[in-house]
């Protein structure tokens, strides 16, 4: 014996898309087998038409069916070109989010190096410019030069004052060798004089 669920799927199976297709065939049978029994001519005929009622309707169902396959086919087809879509969508999307990301580290570094040119112009700022400096070295180096020329002409004195000072150290020292000769001489003639005297007395 079949159980239900086995006599459900058969007669789904049988049945199509449930719209008694089974029953048509059932009906179809049964009129045949009546047809092929009948005792007169307009039964028969009766037996006919509905065999061929019966067929127009299977003819019908079997149409409608493939009217719903098509449709589905073409459901699968409308569907699948979405997908394809959706998924060039998202490809897109993760392009642009590429992009994007690449944006944001270029304006990342943009702001970083405007933020150092703003630190660098701050410290320039507190400089004096080039023209003044400039200005500024060349008085530098003019009082350079002054000085220069003063420790020049010092150095001369210096030199002159040496000079001069060596002069009068050997004019002293020559004075003072003379002072000594004159003295010797002195002592010299006092010694004479007195040797004289003594001479004298006796």
């Amino acid at each position: 014996s079949l159980s239900s669920d086995e006599v459900i799927r058969k007669r789904l199976l049988i049945d199509g898309d449930g719209a008694g297709d089974d029953r048509r065939i059932n009906l179809l049978v049964k009129s045949f087998i009546k047809w092929c029994n009948s005792g007169s001519q307009e039964e028969g005929y009766s037996q006919y038409q509905r065999m061929l009622s019966t067929l127009s309707q299977c003819e019908f169902s079997m149409g409608k069916t493939l009217l719903v396959y098509d449709m589905n086919l073409r459901e699968m087809e409308n569907y699948e070109k979405i997908y394809k879509d959706i998924e060039n969508s998202i490809a897109a999307a993760h392009e642009k989010i590429s992009e994007c990301k690449k944006q944001i580290l270029q304006a990342k570094r943009i702001r970083k190096n405007r933020q150092e040119y703003d630190a660098l112009a701050k410290v320039i700022q507190h400089h004096p410019d080039r023209h003044e400096t400039l200005k500024q070295l060349e008085a530098l180096g003019k009082e350079l030069q002054n000085l220069s020329h003063i420790k020049e002409n010092v150095e001369d004195k210096l030199e002159l004052r040496r000079k001069q000072f060596h002069v009068l150290l050997s004019t002293i020292h020559e004075l003072q060798q003379t002072l000594e000769n004159d003295e010797k001489l002195s002592e010299a003639e006092e010694s004479q004089e007195t040797q004289m005297e003594a001479e004298t007395k006796q």
